[in-house]
């Protein structure tokens, strides 16, 4: 079993309410409600940097796409190639079940 770095009960709630969304109408809810504008944007933008680099995209081509730094899309990578593998886990459920 995967053990975070970040685990606390306040993180816990966090995970149990994101796991509990059940459709993209209550996933906007929770993040209209969860986070700022700018917040859910940065997130969007590093799950859009993961899809493409995992696609094979250069940093060129996601600078151009998504108007991601070169530090993020670095970092991105980095998780890519060395974290707890979660944007590739969600990135392979998402295209499992035909997600945009």
């Amino acid at each position: 079993m995967y053990q975070s770095k970040l685990e606390s009960e306040q993180v816990d709630l966090l995970c149990d309410a994101l796991v509990s969304v059940q459709s993209r109408e209550m996933a906007y809810r929770l993040l209209d409600d969860l986070c700022t504008i700018a917040e859910v944007q940065a997130l969007s933008q590093r799950i859009a940097v993961a899809r493409m680099l995992r696609g094979g995209a250069t940093y060129q081509e996601i600078v151009r796409q998504t108007g991601a730094s070169t530090a993020t899309i670095s970092r991105v990578n980095r998780c890519l190639q060395y974290g707890a593998e979660g944007y590739l886990q969600t990135l392979d459920r998402l295209d499992n079940q035909g997600g945009s």
